[in-house]
């Protein structure tokens, strides 16, 4: 029985680890990064409702830019640019930009995958405001005044898959190592700005836009996992029917 058994466990294991398989290494890395976006949201998330030390924390750090904020400055005038170009306007305008570009290049799987990491990752996040209903910092003298929940940060979330796509898109396309780390260095870079915004201005804790940045890692992971799953399993039938492979789009 033990002789059976381990061929198949083999196969199974190259099976996920294949670069080309319908469902090989791209679902396993998206299946893998999901699993750890959720099991640490959940862990942050539980420490918040809590009121564990990292609440403690959040206010430390939230009073203290605030003092800062409130003198004014370029780096304030920077960031508010940043923090509203960055709202659901701009975020679905930008995504617009994203899906007509895509849509000339003839990328269909990957447009449905840019609408739902970001149009889907934000009302995802929604939801997830009205579960946890935490109420936004509270100064006397506010930058931003806001009337939705906190947790998490819808900016940080939006930020993370859209910028996460784009890096996936150009690490795809890209020839050679370094033209695959740069997109995502780059937009590591983005994703902190547009979250340390939200903290400076007062609209965020630090754990609100952790758990957003968290958040976006796992849909992205389920969108873009998806998108390639489908346009591989869609190029795998064509094959079987035709005797011939398209060329895949992902």
């Amino acid at each position: 029985m033990l002789n059976k058994v381990t061929p198949r466990l083999h196969r199974f294991a190259a099976a996920r680890f294949s670069p080309e398989g319908e469902f090989g290494l791209h679902l396993t890395v998206g299946v893998a990064m999901l699993l750890a976006a959720m099991a640490v949201f959940a862990r942050l998330a539980g420490a918040v409702v809590a009121g564990a030390p990292i609440t403690q924390t959040d206010l430390e750090v939230a009073n203290w830019l605030h003092e800062h904020a409130r003198q004014g400055g370029l780096l304030r005038e920077l960031l508010l640019v940043v923090t509203h170009v960055h709202s659901t306007p701009g975020m679905l305008a930008l995504t617009a930009i994203a899906g007509i570009w895509l849509y000339r290049r003839g990328h269909r799987y990957w447009i449905v995958a840019l609408i739902a990491s970001v149009p889907g990752g934000m009302l995802l996040n929604v939801a997830l405001k009205h579960t946890f209903e935490r109420a936004r910092p509270h100064f006397v003298e506010p930058i931003l005044t806001l009337s939705t929940y906190s947790f998490p940060s819808g900016h940080a979330l939006a930020a993370t898959v859209f910028y996460g796509f784009l890096a996936c898109y150009a690490a795809r396309h890209a020839r050679g190592w370094p033209g695959r780390v740069l997109p995502f260095l780059l937009a590591a870079a983005m994703i902190f700005t547009v979250a340390f915004s939200r903290m400076y201005l007062g609209a965020h804790y630090l754990s609100d836009v952790l758990a957003g940045m968290l958040e976006g890692c796992g849909w992205l992971a389920v969108c873009i996992t998806a998108a390639v799953t489908f346009n591989r399993r869609s190029a795998a039938r064509q094959k079987r029917q035709t005797g011939s492979a398209p060329p895949q789009e992902v």
